[in-house]
């Protein structure tokens, strides 16, 4: 085995070391990264031939963590992991985001790059690594590829920023985001913030690429040293005769249409179709077929640069809006009356139709993955159904632009949900058409929901997709790009915030040497352009609404000690499920140090009322001197053993039921009847309660004035008492008795 060992130390001692040669060797390239207890292995395969008529690069990226890697078992049934989960596509959409880019534009062989978490801990955050060891993998195979590529994590904790933070240290971050570059240029952003500016972001940004940078030194070294030749391939057939006469013939026609500045995506696609359709049938009939689908490529560049040259030169848009112009906006809030909280946000074409849910701790999601287990509050889902573009087909399930979209967003909301909020929140947002920024529309149906919703977030948030245009000398920043200047553009930008600063943003860059002017000039104008929609959202709906939905659970906490725990669930649940049946409430208890935090839900406030005094019967503690009405468990010869409490008897003995006196208990008593007692001791070694009913019944009024009599009596004995000292014996005068009679007992 000929292996090649490659290291990386970070600044804080760390190494990452690249291994190749022992592994998967059938694969087109693999490598083992190592850091501490982390092993990933990356393997790459590309096929040598692409499929006919295939004009894209069929990349499919899979990152995979192992539950063995960290010494657990899989869940489910079958014990063994399947489907990928949200955190495995989203790792494996920051891989592919980054890779994609970077092959050249005529390779369109099947490619298959998988990522593989063989050994993890509770401190290593292997995502950050996973597009170092895909791209290290891709630099020691034959693949043509203009890479090499690496991606880190960088984070702000107390004021500092960190390359690839433990996960520890991550708990306290204001700033994490996510980076991708080549030596040369950054690629791909993605990460949240806790409102920070412009200039903090820019900073993490370039933080990040003077490390990516060594990353990328090393790939190269590793590279030389395996020492692989890059293979020949011819994916396309051209011809460029067929080529100049498609520009020639078809250039202006598409330049005319892209000026038309018609704002109807459908219209303006049937018109561009037109175009190449037109030319298409100026060919003779007998070349149609087998120019078709180099036509439809070579249009495809012409559409581009009329499209790119009108908004560069002119200044102007498809939907003839300037480069800083946001489209009309209309929204409404509380739109749907079965929601707990609903809006609807339409800007141009876009349009989300979102809802909130309010739920207990019982509808958190338990998240169970092999390196995170815990369980989430908030929850944001994003769906794209076909009719949002006019598609007909059907729903096939959520996919992986589902995922990522609906993490953006939820990433860009959730800082500003209130700290330590009772409910679980989940928001749904349904696009019904789009065009461009559904995520970012997603981002404010959010926000307006959560108000209507009456949840008291800290700011309204909104975001914005922002695009670029540039030939290398000229370059044009668009704000709220349309879904062709996404396609045709050069960068989607997207950026969201509140008033005070950006909460999150991701960014994928189509074009090799965006300076840094440009990055700092489009999150200016995606500032502003935050701020227009911002208003926006306020007149619609000013703050969040004072009060919950009528039909929202409402929900008290209370907080009892660990020990009653028990006491409120009772033996297999039975008293809490009691109490549930007949309050009609939702309880949900959880241990927090040595507190219980109780948590009471129900739509009305009866039911909470009555949930809440039972468990604070179930949860007080006895004071002697309070007063509680208890039921009469068991009769005894002495008295009664009263439940003055739930769990708690005490003794009601025959002398403390009544006055006068009680020849049998049963007289006055018997089981099941409810008596209010007085709790007047507690026996400090037995802990046994001591209970009173006659303290709480008036005296007879023949009684009463035998006590006055009795008072006075002891009153006056008192007072002669206090005539003084008594006259000493030895002054009293001496008389002699003498001496005694003998008994009579002892006379007979």
């Amino acid at each position: 085995m000929n292996i090649i060992e490659k290291s990386i130390t970070l600044k804080d001692g760390r190494v990452i070391t690249l291994e190749t040669g022992k592994l998967a060797k059938q694969a087109d390239g693999a490598v083992m990264l190592k850091m501490g207890n982390t092993m990933l292995l990356a393997t790459v395969c590309s096929a040598q031939e692409a499929g006919p008529d295939v004009d894209f690069m069929p990349l499919s990226v899979d990152y995979k963590e192992k539950f063995s890697a960290v010494g657990r078992f899989p869940g489910g049934f079958t014990r063994r992991e399947g489907r990928a989960s949200d955190y495995e596509i989203l790792v494996s959409r920051l891989i592919d985001r980054a890779l994609r880019p970077l092959f050249p534009d005529d390779y369109h062989a099947e490619t298959f790059v998988q990522v593989t978490l063989y050994s993890g801990d509770e401190e290593s955050m292997p995502d950050c690594l996973a597009g170092l060891a895909a791209s290290a993998a891709i630099a020691v195979s034959d693949i043509p590829f203009h890479g090499p590529i690496s991606e880190v994590r960088v984070a702000r904790v107390n004021g500092e920023l960190m390359i690839n933070p433990t996960k520890s240290e991550l708990a306290t971050a204001d700033l994490d985001i996510m980076v991708a570059a080549t030596y040369e240029n950054i690629m791909m952003v993605e990460g949240e913030m806790n409102e920070v500016s412009e200039k903090e972001m820019l900073d993490a940004i370039k933080f990040a690429h003077e490390a990516i940078k060594d990353h990328c030194l090393v790939q190269m070294e590793l590279a030389k040293a395996v020492n692989k030749e890059k293979r020949a391939y011819c994916h396309e057939v051209n011809d460029e005769e067929l080529r100049k006469d498609v520009w020639a013939k078809c250039y202006d026609k598409a330049y005319a249409v892209a000026r038309k500045c018609n704002a109807d995506k459908h219209l303006r696609e049937k018109l561009f179709t037109e175009v190449k359709e037109g030319y298409l049938e100026s060919l003779p009939e007998e070349e149609r077929d087998e120019k078709k689908n180099m036509v439809s490529r070579y249009y495809h560049d012409v559409e581009k640069e009329a499209v790119r040259r009108m908004i560069l030169d002119e200044g102007l848009r498809l939907d003839g809006r300037t480069t800083e112009q946001i489209r009309p906006i209309w929204c409404e809030a509380g739109p749907l009356p079965g929601p707990h909280g609903s809006s609807i946000f339409t800007r141009g074409e876009t349009q989300s139709l979102s809802t909130v849910t309010l739920g207990t701790k019982l509808d958190e999601k338990i998240i169970d993955e092999a390196t995170e287990q815990g369980k989430e509050k908030f929850l944001l889902h994003y769906n794209f159904p076909p009719f949002s573009t006019g598609e007909a087909k059907a729903s096939r399930g959520v996919g992986r632009r589902e995922i990522g979209h609906g993490n953006l967003a939820h990433r860009a909301l959730k800082r500003m949900l209130p700290d330590n909020y009772p409910y679980t929140v989940r928001v749904v947002s349904d696009i019904l058409e789009s065009n461009g920024s559904s995520s970012m529309a997603t981002v404010c149906a959010g926000t307006l929901a959560l108000m209507d919703a009456g949840i008291p977030i800290k700011k309204p948030v909104t975001g914005i997709a922002m695009g670029l245009i540039t030939d290398n000398e000229k370059y044009a920043v668009l704000s709220d790009i349309l879904g062709d200047e996404d396609h045709l553009g050069d960068m989607d930008f997207k950026v969201t915030g509140t008033v005070d600063g950006i909460t999150a943003t991701q960014m994928d860059i189509k074009v090799d040497g965006l300076p840094y002017e440009i990055l700092e000039k489009a999150l200016d104008q995606a500032r502003r352009g935050r701020l227009h929609i911002m208003n926006i959202i306020k007149e619609t709906l000013p703050e969040p609404r004072p009060d919950l939905k009528p039909h929202a659970p409402r929900m008290v906490t209370l907080t009892v000690d660990k020990d009653q725990i028990g006491a409120i669930i009772g033996p297999g649940g039975k008293i809490i499920q009691d109490i549930q049946e007949k309050s009609g409430a939702v309880i949900v208890i959880e241990e927090v140090g040595n507190q219980g935090i109780v948590d009471i839900a129900a739509t009305n406030a009866e039911s909470i009322e009555i949930a809440v005094a039972r468990i604070k019967a179930i949860a007080c503690k006895p004071e002697v001197g309070e007063i509680y009405e208890g039921v009469v468990k068991t009769i005894t010869a002495f008295g009664a053993f009263v439940e003055f409490l739930p769990g708690k008897d005490g003794l009601l003995h025959v002398s403390e039921i009544d006055h006068k006196r009680v020849e049998k208990v049963e007289d006055v008593l018997k089981e099941g009847d409810r008596v209010r007692v007085k709790l007047i001791d507690i026996d400090p070694k037995t802990g046994k309660f001591k209970l009173s009913r006659k303290v709480l019944l008036p005296k007879p009024e023949g009684m009463e004035q035998n006590d006055r009599q009795n008072r006075g009596e002891r009153q006056d004995r008192g007072e002669r008492q206090d005539r003084g000292p008594r006259q000493d014996r030895g002054d009293r005068p001496h008389r002699d008795r003498g001496p005694r009679p003998e008994r009579k007992e002892n006379q007979e």
